[in-house]
């Protein structure tokens, strides 16, 4: 596939803005796609905050923000694809919402569109498997939040071309990130590290070993990781940390990946961390 020019993200929450902010500011047409106008327009608003963060550190100019902003359009129909030569799909992470999306986007993208995930555990091979293009379908897990962090993982699903990942490498390291290609097993593995180090923070907390303050502290200090694990948690939402762990747990059958019943509890709380107000810290 020539380089990508055109791009389409279904989603318009935490990644999917960002990473229709990274794509438009390196000069991709860009269409945001949500159910609601109301949640583009959060979109479209968090990406012009974030470029004018951008602007006051001095690492861009308001003719930059002007031009990005310029080629970003937004819409609520799925059928916006069309045209666009990879679509990324950062939707919830709940599988059978990605699995029918899947499906839709097949139907609806050009016959040789890419069609990429940012999924933080979710099967590339079964996403695949929902399509009549397999070799086009891959992984694309963006960090977040995305304007700032570099590594994009790449997963590859099992019917995943050399061509297709040879594309996605490419247009992640054209957006100025750093991707890492890796297969497709449960939690990849950013997650399949990071999610067991969050599990057993929340174990520590459960059996009273140490308080949030104290086991975060331990971690910065003692491993010169810049943000404590349960920060961390609650920075990604706490909900999402207890998906990933049911993801893995049930896909690679081991105990050491149940989640704790801590984190349980504090889900069916609704302490979901900062965007709820409350998870191990307050906000």
């Amino acid at each position: 596939m020539s380089s990508i020019t055109s791009v389409a993200v279904i989603g318009a929450g935490q990644m999917g803005n960002g990473i229709a902010h990274v794509f438009a500011q390196a000069g991709r047409t860009v269409t945001m796609i949500d159910v609601a106008d109301a949640a583009l327009a959060r979109g479209r608003d968090t990406i012009a905050a974030n470029l004018d963060r951008q602007i006051k550190k001095g690492t861009i100019d308001a003719a930059a923000k002007d031009a990005t902003l310029g080629r970003l359009t937004t819409s609520t129909a799925l059928d916006a694809v069309a045209g666009a030569q990879l679509i990324i799909e950062a939707a919830s992470e709940r599988r059978e919402l990605k699995f029918q999306l899947f499906a839709d986007l097949d139907r609806l993208a050009s016959p040789g569109a890419i069609l990429a995930s940012n999924t933080s555990s979710i099967s590339i091979t079964e996403l695949a498997a929902r399509t009549a293009r397999p070799a086009h379908v891959i992984g694309m897990h963006f960090m977040n939040p995305v304007p700032v962090m570099q590594l994009v993982e790449v997963i590859r699903g099992l019917a995943t071309s050399d061509e297709t990942t040879r594309a996605v490498l490419d247009a992640a390291t054209a957006l100025g990130k750093v991707p890492v290609e890796v297969n497709d097993y449960p939690g990849f593995v950013a997650n399949r590290i990071l999610m067991p180090m969050i599990n057993e923070a929340i174990y520590c907390v459960m059996e009273g070993v140490g308080t949030p303050e104290a086991i975060d502290t331990v971690m910065k200090l003692g491993m010169n990781h810049p943000m404590g694990p349960l920060a961390l948690a609650d920075f990604i939402g706490l909900d999402t940390c207890l998906a990933i762990l049911e993801v893995m747990h049930d896909g690679l059958g081991d105990p050491k990946y149940r989640p704790c019943p801590l984190l349980r509890k504090h889900v069916a709380a609704g302490w979901l961390g900062k965007k709820s107000g409350r998870g191990f810290y307050s906000y």
